[in-house]
């Protein structure tokens, strides 16, 4: 996210390492197989592909072990209320869910344009940041992965609006060049991660609505800030810049129903500046009252989240130091037994 924009020589020097010791030969091959595969899904309706989705998504709860296993600790971790068949049952759709969203992302530029958008959607508290888009209003929208969360902003580029979603390239270039062109089809503008920064002042001062995915781990210098009774290292850059813009945040999600390719899209919470005007410390507030309204939207069904990601790897730096304290006086034990 925005925290990481700052340069750092040695991340980058391994990165572009990395991209250098790609074989484009491999990635090319890569991005024909993947062409092939969407032009044998558009053979078939939506429904049938989004069935095939759910299928295959079950086969990756089955067989993706370390994934299941990090999705599992996860919904125990957060519902210790619940028993081990909801959390299976809940796990299990979660993974299908996450591969209906790859065939959501094919079909999306097909079948959603300015004159048919209410066949696949429908919308609850919109009016106020609608209004807030239309009179040139800088805004940030925050959303997380869940649900489909991708075709938030592609319906913001169908509805006319000058929408910028904040997203990490993909390492594979034509996969990712290709993958951008259908996203960006109907008017949303893809904003690489590398470089953000330098762009964002000019974005705003056009009025610009700013998208960001805000439930990933920052690492040990993230903003911890309570998640299902936990804490999870948070990016501060969607607080920062709301502070230093003086910026809306709204926090919305597009929820599929059952199946099918339609999806309940909500603006969930709108935190105006005037808001943390008066708070002790602004940046943890408006962290936490985000990250808040993002688990309470995710409650209300948390089969579409993506619980095998690793959002609590990080843990803060007083939690790190009594572990190491345990680890220390257990070692002591021993030596002594």
């Amino acid at each position: 996210m925005y925290d990481n924009y700052s340069p750092h020589q040695s991340l980058m020097s391994k990165r572009d390492k990395k991209q250098k010791e790609r074989n484009r030969m491999l990635d090319w091959l890569a991005y024909a197989a993947l062409r092939v595969v969407v032009f044998v899904l558009y053979l078939f309706p939506v429904r049938a592909n989004l069935a095939l989705g759910a299928f295959l998504g079950r086969q990756l709860w089955r067989h993706y072990h370390g994934g299941r296993r990090r999705a599992t600790d996860n919904l125990r971790a957060s519902f210790p209320e619940k028993d081990d068949a909801w959390v299976e049952s809940t796990g299990r759709r979660s993974f299908e869910h996450i591969v209906m969203l790859v065939i959501d992302m094919f079909f999306t530029p097909r079948l959603v344009k300015r004159d048919n958008w209410d066949r696949y959607s429908t919308y609850r508290n919109i009016e106020r940041c609608k209004w807030l888009m239309q009179g040139g209003q800088p805004v940030i929208f925050v959303g997380a992965h869940y649900g489909n969360f991708e075709i938030v902003g592609y319906l913001m580029g169908v509805f006319g609006f000058n929408v910028y979603s904040v997203a990490r390239p993909l390492d594979n270039k034509f996969i990712n060049r290709w993958l951008y062109g259908v996203r960006e089809r109907a008017g949303q503008k893809i904003l690489d991660k590398k470089g953000a920064a330098e762009k964002m002042p000019e974005l705003i001062r056009q009025g610009s609505t700013l998208c960001f995915i805000a439930d990933q781990d920052a690492g040990k210098k993230g903003l911890f800030v309570d998640f299902f009774g936990r804490k999870a290292s948070t990016y501060k850059s969607i607080g920062l810049v709301a502070m230093q813009y003086n910026m809306p945040i709204v926090v919305g999600c597009s929820r599929r129903r059952g199946n099918d390719f339609f999806f309940d899209i909500a603006a969930n919470r709108m935190i105006m500046p005037e808001e943390w005007a008066d708070k002790e410390d602004p940046l943890y507030w408006i962290t936490q009252e985000y990250t808040a309204c993002i688990e309470n939207f995710i409650r209300e069904d948390p089969t579409q989240y993506w619980w095998l990601h690793r959002r609590w790897k990080h843990r803060p730096k007083e939690e790190r130091k009594a572990r190491q304290r345990e680890g220390q006086a257990s070692a002591s034990e021993l030596s002594q037994a």
